[in-house]
């Protein structure tokens, strides 16, 4: 299903679940939007004749691979720094090109767990993962998340083998 969680900034007994990336449908505008930049300027230096059609050529070439920059490189960037760890104890967000940016909600502070998928994400097979937790952010909503009716059912689980065992470890506390 998804991608292990990475073991190297995980505290004391906390074990990797799951690690996810936003749905590669997130890609796809981008990758529209780059293939139409590159058909534009195909046929931009194919009309551009006469004196100066070097220059000119080259200015379309520039302005195309700006434009793909922009509308391609970046959106996959974010795709790809952008992830979700689930582990035993916590769940994780990360994102930011530059600047990382991150979130971490202790399993012990979730009240709900519950997904929301529409038309497009039910023919995908992704949906939002919508996390209530006893905090001052109250809820945080996950989107394009793969699998995420499994994901939901995984982070449920972890969530109720944390109470139980937190419990457990306060009946055997003297």
């Amino acid at each position: 299903m998804c991608g292990m969680a990475r073991e190297s900034s995980l505290s004391g007994g906390e074990q990797p679940v799951l690690l996810l990336h936003p749905h590669w449908k997130t890609l796809i505008r981008p990758i529209l939007i780059a293939v139409l930049v590159v058909a534009a300027a195909l046929i931009a230096v194919s009309l551009i004749h006469g004196s100066g059609a070097a220059a000119a050529r080259g200015a379309v070439g520039v302005v195309a691979v700006l434009v793909l920059m922009v509308w391609l490189i970046v959106p996959v960037l974010r795709w790809r720094t952008t992830t979700y760890e689930l582990t035993t104890k916590r769940l994780r967000t990360r994102y930011g090109i530059i600047t990382r940016n991150g979130r971490d909600i202790p399993l012990t502070r979730i009240n709900d767990v519950s997904f929301e998928k529409g038309p497009l994400d039910r023919l995908l097979g992704a949906g939002r993962l919508v996390v209530e937790s006893a905090g001052e952010h109250g809820q945080i909503r996950l989107r394009d998340i793969p699998h995420v009716a499994d994901v939901q059912a995984t982070l449920f689980k972890l969530v109720e083998d944390e109470q139980r065992r937190l419990e457990r470890d306060q009946r055997n506390q003297p």
